[in-house]
């Protein structure tokens, strides 16, 4: 087992979505659809961020991913879909079933990622 955790202030990513081109860089476009249809996009998208970091710290990959090759799919339970160099990357290391539960306050998101060995099965 692998477990990865991030933690970000809100407001910081509110003020990342004032500037041109981060939303298209770091989220997909089901992604930004689905935080862009909330009442607080900000807090939507700052727990998506955390579970982005989260997941490549428990894949052990860190954050050297293309933002948008980790995309957070589902409700109300999040998935995650890898692609790209970080989906290779995730198959080099045997990584398997990966869960994610993402949570947020007024003022930070934080996210807990878990990746299953490959050979353990899906997490239940």
């Amino acid at each position: 087992m692998r477990v990865g955790v991030d933690i970000i202030e809100i407001e910081r990513v509110r003020r990342a979505l004032e500037r041109p081109g981060f939303r298209d860089r770091c989220f997909t476009p089901a992604e930004q659809a689905y935080c862009d249809s909330r009442a607080k996009p900000e807090e939507s998208y700052a727990a998506r961020f955390a579970g982005k970091e989260a997941v490549g710290k428990a894949l052990g990959c860190g954050v050297r991913f293309t933002w948008k090759e980790v995309e957070i799919v589902g409700r109300p339970k999040p998935g995650v879909r890898l692609s790209g160099r970080t989906a290779a990357f995730a198959e080099r290391v045997q990584a398997g079933a990966i869960d994610l539960s993402m949570t947020h306050s007024r003022e930070l998101a934080a996210a807990i990622a878990v990746v299953a060995p490959r050979d353990f099965g899906a997490l239940s």
